[in-house]
């Protein structure tokens, strides 16, 4: 076969994988939604990255994982457009649209959690409109039907119904709440219901696991699972990141790194690749000494050859002198040891509202114990740590504490510092040195580097931190007072991976007493023997084992009549035919729906209240005042029930 022919048959060959290529990702729907080239960012001195680059695909779930303060908060700013690059370009696919979850979500207080669902931009919202317009105007068949058509195609007569039940997930049943009103963890969830509802085609989420319970992170992890989204989020999460994502991002000492798997596999590949680097240091060490000695004896005279070899050793140098930044927090508490004694629970309760947290709860600890506690929010978990630590009182019973127990309590409010204060005049409130075991001392300055701080790092600005190192500096301030039993509550919130796996160390060590409450499941796993478990309605019960036991104990208890009954709603072709039938409008439907509920709840307010007029000793005044407020509720009654009728004959009548 002559050259020509064989060029042939080989450049055949690969148009022939290319075109095959091509049709594989057709197949699979292999479409880039955007693309990072090449971009920097950086705050005045300080270089947060630079020249990186990556692309997001259709169907990748992605985790990126870096150190705090890092760039992990800036970079998702940058790709949901919130910020942009000192250098370089985001290609964004035309038309994409994304949805971003921020740690902080702005959100108008005025509203309340419905409206700031039916106001978003929400292009269903925008189907539903067209749709109304079209039943005011009958007159036009085809408009009516090309909006049916829409409504039908995008699934909008369920859209009611699926924000309802995705704020019921996420625990957020009063619909009629205000904004203004909302905790920072309901705002939080109220931003991942709008975003999860907004169906984007690429959705850029910051730690979405902080303010969720553990019952709350399994339903969107099975949301997740189950459902085709695209992803790129920063989670501290291990177990999420390992059982939704399918790539792992890591920057790291300014260069990333992609890996094709989910988090088992990105720590497989990660330790080859520092061993990898670690002895191609290594050799690059053994050859810079042999050039440095080469170096010193060449002569003044230099041929060519010798000054490309001059030109290769500056590189040299430079890779043998690479260092990783692995430091790990290392702290030697001058720990009292504790007595016999630890701390007694005798039959505690504590109800608000009349809402029972727990009922004579009763328990003894005992040195080494090492619990965590778990609960849906709202079931009294940071009450209890209150009355355990003496900042509130129970409504009966008593907390017997030890004469050698110290406790050191890391709380959700994280560190207060003064307006203009330093990282390294935080830690000097408590002493410029710092008694360790054996009579030793370290000096501030010493104890920051243990915690992860640079000198650079120790003169900057508490307020210029990043959230997780304003919780890692808040984690210092609470060990360096040497506490023989540490509680937590949730300490893992806004910690990197890195930070996180230092900390499970430090507290697997740890020979005091723990109690933690974390909706990290990883962490509760490594750290916990037994959990206390916040059921609600006052029960607390005391399981031995740690989390993933737990899981597959409750998985494999049979569930209640009560838990197995769900809630029914209206099939969509009822819907569908209900909307062809009667063209009732999207809001008319809705207030169909709704009336009958709201009736029964005013009529069981109705009699409540006839039944005080006969059982309360009021005075005249207040008979006066609460005769007022039940005729309000007999109009509202009233009002209501001949509107539920009219919709009712209009449904009919058709």
């Amino acid at each position: 076969m002559s050259k020509y022919n064989a060029t042939y048959v080989i450049m055949k060959h690969i148009l022939f994988l290319v075109v095959k290529f091509c049709l594989i990702c057709t197949k699979i729907n292999l479409v880039n939604y955007l693309s990072v080239e090449n971009i920097s960012k950086s705050y005045g001195e300080r270089i947060l990255f630079k020249n990186i680059s990556f692309g997001i695909n259709s169907g990748q779930k992605i985790g990126f994982v870096a150190k705090n303060g890092t760039g992990k908060t800036s970079l998702l700013n940058i790709l949901s457009g919130e910020d942009n690059p000192d250098d370089g370009l985001v290609v964004y696919r035309k038309n994409l649209k994304v949805s971003f979850l921020s740690q902080d979500p702005d959100l108008n207080p005025a509203l309340s959690i419905e409206e700031t669902i039916v106001s978003s931009d929400n292009p269903i919202l925008k189907i539903i409109s067209d749709y109304e317009k079209a039943i005011e105007n009958p007159d036009d068949a085809e408009a009516y039907q090309n909006a049916f058509d829409a409504m039908d195609a995008n699934e909008a007569w369920d859209f009611e119904t699926r924000y309802k039940q995705i704020l019921s997930k996420l625990k957020l049943d009063d619909l009629s709440q205000k904004v203004a009103n909302l905790s920072g963890g309901q705002k939080k969830r109220l931003a991942l219901a709008n975003a999860l509802l907004t169906q984007p085609d690429l959705l850029v989420m910051d730690e979405p696991t902080n303010h969720l319970d553990l019952e709350m992170i399994e339903w969107l992890e099975a949301l997740f699972a189950k459902e085709n989204f695209t992803l790129f989020m920063v989670t501290h999460d291990r177990y999420f990141l390992e059982r939704i994502c399918n790539e792992i991002v890591e920057l790291d000492e300014g260069s990333l790194y992609s890996y094709k798997g989910n988090y088992s596999y990105y720590l497989e590949k990660r330790e080859a690749r520092i061993e990898t680097q670690a002895s191609e240091t290594g050799k690059a060490k053994q050859l810079y000494k042999k050039e440095l000695e080469w170096m010193r004896r060449q002569p003044k005279a230099r041929t060519t050859k010798s000054k490309s070899r001059i030109d290769d050793f500056s590189e040299i140098k430079s890779r043998a002198h690479q260092r990783r930044n692995d430091h790990e927090v290392q702290l030697e508490l001058n720990m009292e040891r504790l007595g016999t004694k630890v701390v007694e629970l005798h039959k505690i309760s504590k109800s608000f509202d009349g809402k029972e947290l727990f009922n004579k709860f009763e328990y003894n600890f005992i040195q080494g114990e090492r619990i965590g506690i778990i609960g849906k929010n709202g079931t009294g978990k940071s009450t209890f740590l209150n009355i355990l630590t003496g900042s509130m009182e129970p409504d009966s019973g008593k907390v017997v504490i030890g004469d050698t127990v110290k406790f050191g309590y890391y709380t959700q409010k994280g560190i207060k510092a003064k307006e203009g204060q330093k990282v390294i005049d935080v830690i000097r409130e408590f002493g410029d040195y710092i008694p360790l075991k054996k009579g030793k001392q370290i000096s501030a300055s010493q104890l920051l580097e243990r915690f992860l701080f640079d000198r650079k790092k120790q003169y900057d600005f508490v307020e210029k931190l990043s959230g997780g190192e304003r919780k890692r500096l808040y984690l210092c301030t609470v060990l360096i007072k040497n506490p023989n039993f540490l509680i937590l509550d949730e300490p893992t919130n806004d910690l990197d991976i890195v930070t996180l796996n230092v900390l499970e160390s430090f507290l697997m060590d740890f020979p005091g007493c723990l109690l933690v409450v974390s909706h990290d499941r990883y962490f509760m796993d490594k750290i916990v023997d037994h959990l206390f478990v916040f059921r609600g309605q006052g029960e607390v019960q005391d399981f031995p084992g740690n989390y993933s036991d737990f899981r597959i104990y409750e998985d494999s208890t049979p569930k209640s009549k009560k838990e197995e009954k769900k809630e029914e709603s209206k099939p969509k072709n009822e819907w569908k035919a209900d909307a062809s039938k009667a063209k009732l409008s999207y809001n008319e439907q809705k207030e169909y729906s709704k009336l009958e509920k709201d009736i029964a709840k005013l009529e069981r307010e109705r009699e409540a209240l006839q039944t005080k007029f006969a059982t309360e000793n009021w005075d005249n005044d207040e008979i006066n005042k609460q005769s007022k407020k039940l005729q309000e509720i007999i109009n509202a009654v009233d009002t209501k029930t001949e509107r539920y009728f009219k919709l009712m004959e209009k449904l009919e009548g058709e």
